[in-house]
């Protein structure tokens, strides 16, 4: 009897002490593997992209790569008054004015759509543009925002000696690649290949593709303040009917609070790309310079749970 109980002792300890091997171990284990996810999530950190290239859904004129966000609704109004060399008797242009009113909405965060209506020439105008790539800040991969823009213009004015303008006629399309890169905090830039087709042109002569590389920068230079400039080159001997001089504007961002103010000078009067960037007949040089503004206010008309 004292034998046995003295083997069921041992029994016990060596099952004991094999217990607590093997819990060790498990523990062992289940350090490494912790370990081991925390290295690879050091080695592979999450992706993050860059925000604020640009303020406003416009450089000036030209579109920027910025949309808004899934369920946020922009409403823009665009003014620009007449040419300053107008003179004293139009009061340098204040007198006569042109104006775009424009919704845009987020579909969702790559995708957005947008409409509106310009005085120039009672212009329609509509668009969807699609983000491709988003640059990213911390592992370099991405260096730079790649959106994708179509676009479509149609005008209503009433021309007495063109009886023979239909609606075909006055449509015209717009397919340009907006590529952007934010440097630093202070300084982003922005370009735009574009190419746009019209169903008539006023001659045989006149392309009805026509190619254009479009230009924009942005300069911070206050916390709530930057400085635009954007450059619209038409490739020659495409308009050739009747002048057209390159688009070059300049603006003044101020950010107050919930809504953007541009202040806007251009030699080009109209706001959509169907115009001017191939309809701009005045130059800086001879005072062909259209005052403005911008003024673009964000609502969010997604509901939050």
């Amino acid at each position: 009897m004292d034998a046995f109980k003295i083997k069921n002792m041992k029994t016990r300890k060596i099952y004991f002490v094999f217990t607590c091997l093997l819990y060790g171990l498990q523990t062992e284990a289940q350090d490494q593997l912790l370990q081991s996810l925390k290295d690879s999530l050091a080695a592979a950190p999450r992706t993050e992209y860059v925000t604020g290239t640009f303020k406003a859904l416009y450089i000036v004129n030209m579109k920027t790569i910025e949309a808004p966000a899934a369920g946020a609704l922009n409403v823009e109004i665009q003014h620009r008054f007449g040419a300053l060399n107008s003179g004293s008797y139009e009061l340098f242009g204040l007198d006569n004015a042109t104006l775009r009113l424009g919704l845009d909405y987020g579909i969702s965060d790559r995708l957005s759509v947008g409409i509106g209506r310009s005085s120039f020439q009672k212009t329609f105008d509509g668009y969807l543009k699609y983000k491709l790539l988003r640059q990213s800040d911390n592992n370099g991969r991405m260096p730079l925002s790649v959106s994708i823009l179509s676009s479509m213009s149609y005008y209503t004015q009433h021309f007495p000696d063109k009886t023979y303008l239909n609606s075909t006629y006055r449509l015209a399309y717009t397919t340009q690649v907006l590529m952007a890169r934010k440097f630093s905090r202070l300084f982003s830039m922005e370009l735009t290949p574009t190419l746009i087709h019209y169903n008539l042109v006023p001659t045989s002569a006149d392309q009805n593709n026509v190619l254009a590389l479009a230009g924009g920068a942005r300069m911070k230079i206050s916390r709530r303040m930057s400085i635009n400039v954007e450059y619209d080159y038409l490739f020659p001997n495409q308009v050739v009917s009747t002048p057209v001089n390159n688009s070059l504007s300049l603006g003044w961002d101020i950010e107050t609070g919930g809504h953007v103010f541009q202040l806007v000078f251009s030699n080009s009067q109209s706001m959509t790309e169907t115009q001017y960037i191939t309809q701009t007949p005045g130059t800086w040089s001879h005072g062909d310079i259209y005052f403005g503004f911008n003024i673009s206010r964000n609502f969010n008309l997604k509901v939050h749970k």
